[in-house]
């Protein structure tokens, strides 16, 4: 079994964004805590980038913070390792092509395999040219998670069927944030979605209530949250963690 199909094995999974080093690593590394701590079943961690295209204001916001600070990849490789001695739910990186990239692709996802990441979303990679990162992730034991979005559609099916980890399926169209409604048919999606995998799928972008986690779970396997659990941070700052703590929580308890 995937490590990271552990996280839904029981039950509808919570799965937390954070954005590493915003405010600082020490805090972010006390948030995953409070969110392990309260119930989060798997950690979705981004990787700062100055260009972050599938992000709205609240994680660019969080973006240029945590780059400011000084933040680079090998700090947040040895923030993972610290933070495994502890942390035992699946955890995966959410970053974007160029950081890879310019990382050096085989040397990233071996780094990643090393401190205990489970999976890779990259949102600026299209199934198509999976390729690039697909051969070395699999020699290393990583999953390179896939999105499906709206706009999908004929290629719903192509995707579910070889999908990895979990699927990412994007609510709305649109970059990330919260939304007062959801209004994509995303039960047809989810409906094609299953008649040609049995990997799990998750639903996230725009889901900041314990009303909407619950009603993207009742047709997926999870939701997953981050504009606002990043605009806690943004608030907060260091203070942020016990409120991460709270509104996970919150969010879990609705899902059950």
């Amino acid at each position: 079994m995937s490590n990271i199909k552990k996280a839904f094995k029981n039950g509808k999974a919570f799965i937390p964004f954070i954005t590493c080093g915003d405010p600082d690593l020490l805090t972010s590394a006390e948030a995953v805590r409070e969110a392990v701590k309260n119930g989060a079943d798997l950690i979705e961690l981004g990787i700062p980038f100055s260009d972050p295209t599938a992000e709205g204001p609240v994680i660019q916001g969080a973006n240029i913070r945590a780059l400011r600070g000084g933040i680079n990849t090998d700090m947040i490789f040895s923030f993972v390792k610290g933070l495994r001695q502890d942390v035992t739910v699946p955890m995966v990186f959410m970053t974007y092509a160029n950081v890879v990239f310019s990382y050096g692709a085989e040397k990233f996802i071996s780094n990643c395999a090393e401190v205990g990441i489970d999976g890779l979303i990259l949102p600026d990679i299209p199934f198509e040219e999976k390729d690039e990162f697909l051969p070395i992730c699999r020699k290393y034991g990583v999953d390179l998670i896939s999105l499906i979005a709206p706009t999908s559609e004929n290629r719903v099916s192509m995707i579910a069927k070889e999908a990895e980890g979990f699927i990412y399926l994007v609510s709305s169209l649109g970059v990330t944030g919260e939304r007062s409604e959801i209004k994509t048919d995303l039960r047809s999606i989810v409906s094609i979605i299953r008649e040609n995998t049995d990997v799990p799928v998750a639903v996230g972008f725009g889901i900041s209530t314990p009303e909407q986690a619950k009603a993207m779970a009742d047709i997926s396997d999870g939701a997953i949250v981050g504009s606002a659990i990043v605009k806690l941070l943004g608030k907060y700052g260091k203070e942020a963690p016990k409120h991460i703590g709270e509104y996970v929580k919150s969010m879990k308890d609705a899902l059950k």
